[in-house]
């Protein structure tokens, strides 16, 4: 032991010697800002060892510290429950080898009733949690008992929690945390972030001046791409890349542990069904994991990977983060992965040691992802992430942060504000709006006094505290704790046997009894649906029926969409240097020959007519929301010139307009550029193009939900997503019309124009459309860039297989015509 250690950190060498490590630079230079009192933030590759640079520091200090505190003495915060497990066995092996009297415990909504009284009777050392039940655990009356001697919070995964309102929540817990113990010191830890001083801040809060460690070894990434053997330049689209199956089952290795992430549930289904039919050798070492499943055969799923018995697993975000996979050798990002952090994030899931290389084979489902591809290579070869946009001071959450501080020890409302505009996320929270926080949770606000449920709050003269008003209040709050609203999931079970996972309700609504469908693997025959519970049972019939989840689109980010506008531009120069963009050669003649590739400074508008009407296929590279968000723009001011019903498909590089035959598309678009492109009037335009109030209703309905102005209910008495819309349509009509001003019908209004509608994003992008050279090409028909968007108007209007009959014929029909 050398005397340049810290006699505290002594107990922490002996054990990495005892392993046969040596700490690495950054998880010393961690320890050592640790005890000199500072916080900071943590910023290493996935699989660096970044869990033991930020949990070593407070335990050499709890070791060494003579002081009979009780409590919890550490808090480490996790996005996902099924991370606690790994984190809690992590965190216990040095403990256990060294025999250290320290207790790790984990609580989060899977831990039983019993676990969790044992807790506040008797807390561990070390506690293991979500952000969730830590607010739970502010609602109780012992709150403030339970974190007398907390000296430290541990922020695993930030970024994930960072950019929702999951990260707004935390930055609340935390204020009440360091109201409590002004010398907390708080660790962040993330692998892929670009904005680290941002997020360094809404860690730490603004007080304080945070550090940020990196310097882990740097790990590098090996992509390889399923290339198709010939691109007749017409690309294929979306789930159609199943057809391609069979290149991907020869690049893979039955005796090679690999993960194959796709983007959705609903593609993860299609794709383990398609390598069970292809591969029946591999029944038993072929596994499905995504969040939808239940947790029971997730945790079955996840020790069998690591005991080697399953090979292959089919997945999807679910194991996106921490989970330790060391003898995972290989990751398949099955469909462009829409950003550069998340491919990161899962490639770091195989060779998960310190300077490993990471191994991804990449499995298109259209062609024009392997662009997006390029631009992935160009920007990882860059060092670029994106950054994560925290919330801004969303009020939903402030509210039930209140409530929640009501329910456990009530809240003295001046060093209440005092700590929360500590938070970056609220460090410029007015006066006006928590006054207004105050009255909408003491008396119901302007509009609900008159209902006694809504009135929450009662001022308690002998502790000078807010709290809560009745216990039934309390009891139904705690039960709703939480800023994740999806729609109510109906719990799939066998007629006799266990719990396969859960669904949206609107899926079972539309099955009938004896249909069949496929979920977690298995083809289920639907029996019957009683209270929440869909009853099935195993079935031999075939089936394509596949349940599907809300919020399964993805967008490009902003920073990738900036680099498929630079490949586009290579392209066009004949600057084919990736192996991507060499396999895509005959697509960019094609579109060369019927039309042209736009260089940086350019938009392409094509337009033509066919049978089906009048067309104009505009290609911004902007992403799918961007497009969306054009594309009714443009539609509705077209129809303003002109009467017409305009049709809007869109996806991440382009959007199209289709009207009726004689419809003078090009004519309009020749004579009224600049009123395609005005930004003046944009959001009136937008609010009359996109049916607005319709968005920002069903916006308001997860606001209200959050706020706790509505509930799910009790257990077995829950409400159905008819009842909670009806409930918030209700709500929404009455601020509308007695209180316009209502702060969280501002809140929707400002959540479905910045972050439905991404309106910055849209303004950058009519921005840079009005400075670029405007390319209009009238075509014969449609090219290979306009491809794709045919195939996904008619996704959304036809069968699965009518969509491969119908876009088989349309390719054999063009290439007949050009021969």
């Amino acid at each position: 032991m050398t005397s340049t250690i810290p006699p505290e950190l002594h107990p922490i060498h002996r054990w990495f010697e005892r392993q046969g490590w040596t700490p690495l630079p950054f998880q010393q230079a961690t320890w050592q800002a640790y005890l000199e009192g500072r916080s900071g933030l943590i910023q290493v590759p996935t699989g660096s060892g970044k869990t033991f640079a930020a949990v070593m520091g407070p335990i050499a200090r709890m070791l060494t510290d003579e002081s009979t505190t009780k409590g919890i003495r550490l808090l480490y915060l996790t996005p996902l429950r099924a991370l606690s497990r790994d984190l809690a066995l992590a965190i216990r092996e040095p403990i256990e080898a060294m025999q250290w009297p320290l207790r790790v415990g984990i609580r989060n909504g899977d831990s039983s009733s019993s676990e969790r009284a044992k807790q506040l009777k008797s807390p561990p050392q070390i506690l293991v949690t979500t952000p969730e039940s830590l607010t739970l655990l502010l609602s109780n009356p012992k709150a403030e008992e339970l974190f007398s001697g907390l000296d430290t919070v541990v922020l695993d995964e930030w970024h994930e929690l960072m950019g929702s309102k999951r990260g707004s929540q935390t930055e609340l817990c935390l204020s009440w945390l360091r109201q409590q113990r002004p010398q907390l010191q708080t660790w962040a830890i993330s692998a892929t972030i670009g904005n680290l001083e941002q997020a360094a801040r809404h860690a730490l809060g603004t007080e304080g001046d945070p550090i940020i460690v990196g310097g882990a070894p740097a790990r590098s990434t090996e992509i390889h791409s399923i290339l198709p053997e010939s691109i007749d330049g017409f690309p294929w689209a979306g789930h159609l890349g199943l057809r391609m199956y069979e290149e991907l089952v020869a690049r893979l290795n039955q005796g090679v542990s690999t993960l194959l992430f796709t983007n959705t549930r609903n593609q993860s289904e299609r794709w383990h069904q398609c390598l069970r039919f292809a591969c029946p050798e591999m029944e038993d070492a072929l596994a499905l994991h995504h969040s939808a499943i239940d947790r029971s055969e997730r945790e079955a799923i996840e020790a069998a990977v690591k005991a080697g018995g399953i090979r292959w697993v089919v997945c999807t975000s679910s194991l996106d983060l921490g989970v330790d996979f060391q003898p995972v050798e290989q990751v398949v990002q099955i469909g462009s992965p829409k950003n550069l952090a998340r491919l990161l994030q899962r490639a770091g899931r195989s060779a998960h040691l310190p300077g490993g290389t990471s191994q991804v084979l990449f499995m298109p489902t259209n062609a024009l992802e392997l662009l997006e591809l390029s631009a992935v290579r160009r920007g990882l070869d860059e060092g670029l992430v994106e950054q994560r946009k925290p919330p801004h001071a969303p009020l939903d959450v402030l509210l039930q942060h209140l409530t929640s501080l009501a329910c456990g020890p009530g809240f003295d409302p001046d060093h209440t504000l005092q700590s929360i505009r500590q938070c970056a996320a609220y460090s410029d929270l007015t006066q006006q709006d928590w006054d207004w926080c105050q009255l909408f949770l003491e008396q119901g606000g302007e509009c609900l006094t008159a209902y006694p449920r809504y009135r929450k709050l009662e001022w308690d003269q002998e502790t000078s505290r807010y709290r809560i008003r009745e216990k039934a209040i309390a009891r139904l709050h705690r039960l709703n704790i939480g800023t994740i609203t999806a729609a109510p999931a109906i719990t799939v079970r066998f007629v006799r046997g266990a719990v396969l996972g859960h669904v949206e309700e609107t899926f079972i609504s539309q099955l009938k009894p004896k249909d069949v469908f496929f979920f977690s693997g298995r083809q289920l025959e639907f029996v019957r649906l009683r209270d929440m519970t869909a009853y099935v049972k195993v079935s031999n019939r075939k089936t394509r029926t596949v349940p599907a989840w809300a919020g399964g689109q993805m967008a490009l980010s902003d920073l990738l969409t900036h680099h498929l506008r630079l490949e586009v531009d290579r392209a066009s120069r004949g600057e084919l240097d990736t192996p991507e963009l060499k396999a895509l050669e005959p697509l960019f003649e094609r579109q060369q020959d019927l039309s042209v590739l736009p260089q940086i400074g350019q938009l392409l508008i094509e337009t033509c007519s066919t049978r089906e009407g009048s067309h104009l296929y505009a290609y911004p590279f902007e992403g799918r929301f961007v497009h969306e968000g054009i594309g009714f723009l443009w539609a509705s001011r077209l129809t303003r010139l002109e009467r017409g019903t305009i049709t809007v498909s869109v996806n991440d590089y382009g959007f199209e307009l289709l009207a009726p035959k004689g419809y003078p598309m090009a004519e309009l678009l020749e004579d009224h550029s600049e009123l395609l492109l005005d930004r003046q009037n944009l959001k009136l335009d937008l609010q009359n193009a996109l049916n607005l109030s319709e968005l920002q209703r069903r916006r308001f309905r997860a606001i209200a939900q959050i706020a706790g102005l509505m509930n799910r209910g009790f257990p077995g008495s829950s409400k159905s997503t008819g009842q909670l819309q009806i409930s918030a349509s209700l709500l929404f009509d009455v601020f509308s019309r007695h209180e316009p001003e209502n702060r969280l019908l501002r809140q929707a209004q400002r959540e479905v124009l910045e972050e439905q509608l991404e309106l910055p994003r849209l303004e950058a992008a009519l921005e840079r459309a009005a400075s670029q050279e405007w390319l209009h090409v009238p075509t014969p028909r449609q090219g290979p860039l306009a491809f794709p968007l045919l195939v996904e108007r008619l996704n959304n209007r036809m069968s699965n297989e009518s969509v491969l009959e119908r876009v088989q014929r349309m390719r054999d029909e063009a290439l007949r015509r050009e021969h």
